[in-house]
């Protein structure tokens, strides 16, 4: 989701279809003027990419991305809306912008409550468990090479991938603080499994939410990606197994002990999820109405958690000193912290969420202006729906692979099942291919500082690259009834 590196790239998506016109169009739902030569779709389209490019700027200009975003979807829509009253036409441009809004509070809601959870798992120092655990068990470096790898393939289907990725990254700093080698390549092996292993599960990551969002693939048809994304994890995985030292490191063992109600929040994170799929299998409700019910679930255990523990807190005693009775005071003040829920959702990483507010309502807006259906016309007219979509994969690894499928999603492309699976594939690998391109990769520049770097990453570009063909080509072999 840190998403600023890799925005500019965007420009070259939306720029060529500045020449593209097209005739007003109209349906029995919504009325739609083309907007691609008036003044209001070029300011549009300048405002969008000031926007991209002030927010790929942020760490220079400390000014944070969603501020930019936020604006130009303000302007955008402000425009659309005049341009529409100057037509007595305003009624539809304001159901247009509700649509828009409407699938970002779903995707808003969703990620709110999983992101709860994983603030709370991460309160009850569960993590931090896992952790201690890996590193005390005294594996070789090989042996934790792939532990972590195949551990953050598969839980990055289930959790945040930016999460995961710092998990397993917290893990090989630990173990490797000797050895800046097999911090490196365990760093590469970490980004390219948790962006293969959240391209199979419809929870994995923004781009596949927003395909499930859509009800472009239920949620079952996201696992035919299965083999196609073990085999991008596996092929570069096999090239830097002979890299990895052979040798055992010395780590000193650590202890944590995990709080009470600890193992009830994994079950309650499991139940959620279970509830989002109900929801929208059985139910036919969106997804993001389950995880409502499990933030229920989560809220009512809190408060059995401090209802019961209110009796176990320690008053301060008359008799101690003023010095034992602040300790006392702070440890009870922290805990009452550490069980309020709504602590927990403070803490979500609000900048990147108001950022994809921004991104898709002003995406939204240049889609009703009339140039993504231009851009989908030239890019899916021209090209084969399976050139388009490996094109626009290897483009993830500059430009956010969120914004990306949004795009594409607002497209409406005609393309089949099949082809929803390629570019589901090819915009959660794709990133892989640079260190800044997907948010686990970007995490890790910063965590193992000096030792997984851009150059380290792209030294093993061409493998990577490889795989990324690799696994399209085994999706086509698998898959070739979805087509």
């Amino acid at each position: 989701m840190h998403c600023s590196f890799r925005l500019l790239g965007i420009a070259a998506l939306l720029l060529p279809t500045l020449g593209v016109a097209g005739e007003e169009t109209a349906t029995p739902a919504l009325q739609q003027l083309d907007l691609t030569h008036h003044w209001v779709g070029y300011f549009s389209l300048a405002v969008m990419v000031a926007a991209y490019v002030a927010a790929t700027f942020e760490e220079v200009t400390e000014l944070r991305k969603s501020k930019p975003m936020l604006l130009a979807a303000t302007l955008i829509w402000l425009a659309i809306v005049f341009a529409y009253q100057q037509q007595g036409l305003d009624q539809f441009a304001a159901t247009a912008f509700k649509g828009n809004l409407q699938t970002y509070i779903e995707l808003l809601l969703f990620i709110m409550v999983s992101m709860t959870y994983l603030n709370a798992m991460k309160d009850m120092l569960i993590f931090d468990a896992l952790k201690v655990w890996l590193v005390g068990k005294h594996f070789s470096y090989r042996q934790v090479f792939w532990i972590t790898g195949s551990l953050v393939f598969s839980i990055s289907s289930v959790i945040n991938g930016l999460t995961a990725g710092l998990l397993m990254g917290a893990v090989v700093v630990a173990v490797g603080k000797d050895s800046p080698r097999f911090v490196s390549l365990a760093c590469i092996n970490i980004v390219v499994a948790t962006n293969a292993g959240g391209s199979f599960s419809p929870l994995g990551g923004i781009s596949t939410l927003f395909v499930w969002q859509h009800g472009m693939l239920a949620f079952t048809e996201f696992f035919k990606l299965f083999l196609p994304c073990l085999v991008n994890f596996l092929v570069p995985a096999m090239a830097m197994h002979f890299a990895v030292p052979k040798d055992k490191p010395t780590v000193e063992a650590e202890q944590v002990l995990l709080p009470r109600g600890a193992k009830r929040i994994i079950f309650l994170f499991g139940v959620t999820i279970g509830l989002a799929v109900a929801f929208d299998t059985v139910l036919h409700l969106p997804a993001a109405a389950g995880m409502m019910a499990g933030l229920s679930l989560l809220q009512f255990f809190y408060y059995y958690l401090q209802k019961s523990t209110d009796s176990r807190i320690q008053k301060p005693s008359e008799l101690n000193s003023d010095e034992t009775n602040s300790s006392i005071l702070e440890a009870n003040r922290l805990e009452v912290i550490r069980l309020d829920i709504f602590e927990k959702v403070g803490r979500l990483e609000w900048d990147t969420l108001l950022f994809f507010y921004g991104a898709m309502m002003g995406i939204g807006g240049l889609g009703y202006i009339g140039y993504l259906d231009a851009i989908s016309k030239m890019v899916y007219g021209q090209l084969s729906p399976t050139l388009a979509n490996i094109s626009i994969g290897l483009s993830s690894a500059f430009v956010d692979n969120g914004t990306l499928m949004f795009a594409v999603l607002t497209m409406h492309p005609d393309i089949p099942q099949g082809q929803w699976l390629l570019l589901t594939l090819t915009l959660g690998v794709g990133g892989s291919l640079l260190a800044i391109g997907s948010a686990p990769g970007i995490g890790l520049l910063g965590q193992a500082k000096g030792q997984y770097t851009f150059s380290s990453h792209l030294k093993w570009f061409p493998v990577i690259l490889l795989s990324y063909f690799a696994s399209i080509g085994v999706h086509f072999l698998v898959n070739a009834q979805s087509f």
